[in-house]
């Protein structure tokens, strides 16, 4: 039994065809991965940590705009396609797993033109292009959020977002010594993406010493904005960017705000952690994060802030409902099916390949 995975362009669409793969393999060991990505993306860097066989295509960028280089990609789109078609029949998968993104698309394609069944999913709300192109050809669509289905209609099954294990394998005690804190004041992680929300970082350092006063803060401020104002105050401690450590920091936090991106999002539903969510707004993105941000609310798993009219104010307004709220969330996050995510997409794979 084999199988092709195939998505890139960013972490966003890599990372998760990792946390299905290591489950699937975990469940069934006998089944051989192959992935097809670009020649010079970011997935070909970290199927390469993974060891598992990686194949090389032409790409071309899917563009909602008008852009010169729309032509030479649109001819690198259709030498993707040529390339996925021959590369599918030497590898004879039974199924293709598409996780989207642009590198996706002559995949998804070649696939049908080798008469081999597609499975994708949709980490958005709202379909990105990718999927919207790849739709036809597939016999079943995983999706993130239950208003998503109604967007894919009868192909949509509803799964949730994969989850890397390793974050579920956090140490509190551990965490807790990394960084010198004490189990009897509670813990604010604030993660602004990893290029650091100005916004956000701002009004930290505005309400840094208010904020203080209620709890120890673990602050993850993005590459380049570390704040001298802020990261020599006692009981606070922060970074640039965190890897390693991050599991055993999610571990020990009591509240945490963060950006909304399906991944990140769905990492503190599985961790049950109270949240404050902040989306990049449209000027910023095409808006997805804002959707899964409301979506995230109307469940009852976080509380929503806006970029553009955060204030010291709100935001300290905000954390004092949230300790409110704290524990309704996380009754809610605890009883919700979309914490199985990996179970779920694996459940999709295992029917369509019989097993």
């Amino acid at each position: 039994m084999k199988i092709i995975f195939t998505g890139g362009g960013s972490g966003g669409h890599v990372i998760p065809n990792i946390a299905i793969i290591n489950s699937l393999k975990e469940k069934h060991p006998d089944i051989e991965i192959v992935y097809i990505g670009s020649k010079t993306g970011i997935e070909k860097e970290l199927i390469g940590e993974q060891g598992i066989k990686y194949r090389e295509i032409s790409t071309g960028k899917l563009r909602r705009y008008l852009s010169k280089e729309n032509i030479k990609d649109f001819f690198n789109v259709f030498k993707g396609i040529d390339d996925a078609t021959k590369i599918i029949k030497e590898e004879k998968p039974d199924l293709v797993f598409s996780k989207g993104g642009f590198v996706a698309v002559p995949v998804v394609i070649g696939a049908k033109k080798n008469k081999v069944p597609v499975v994708c999913h949709e980490s958005d709300l709202t379909p990105g292009l990718a999927n919207k192109i790849a739709k036809p050809f597939a016999k079943k669509i995983c999706v993130t959020f239950p208003e998503t289905l109604g967007m894919v209609g009868k192909k949509g099954v509803l799964c949730g977002s994969p989850i890397r294990s390793e974050i579920l394998e956090g140490d509190k005690e551990r965490g807790l010594k990394l960084l010198g804190f004490n189990k009897d004041k509670k813990i604010l992680l604030v993660i602004g993406g990893s290029l650091g929300s100005v916004a956000l970082n701002n009004a930290i350092k505005d309400a840094i010493d208010e904020l203080r006063e209620r709890y120890q803060i673990i602050h993850i401020c993005g590459k380049g904005k570390e704040d001298l104002i802020v990261k020599n105050k006692e009981g606070v401690k922060q970074f640039e960017y965190v890897s390693e450590e991050l599991k055993d920091y999610f571990a020990c936090s009591d509240l945490i705000i963060s950006r909304a991106g399906a991944g990140s999002i769905f990492e503190l539903l599985a961790l049950a952690k109270p949240n404050l969510l902040m989306p990049l707004t449209k000027k910023a993105s095409r808006g997805d994060q804002i959707l899964n941000a409301e979506s995230f609310e109307k469940q009852g798993f976080s509380m929503v802030i806006d970029e553009d009219t955060i204030t010291k104010e709100r935001l300290l307004g905000a954390l004092t409902l949230l300790e409110e709220k704290s524990d309704d969330m996380i009754s809610k996050m605890k009883e919700t099916k979309l914490t199985k995510a990996n179970e779920n997409i694996i459940k999709v794979i295992e029917e369509e390949l019989n097993l």
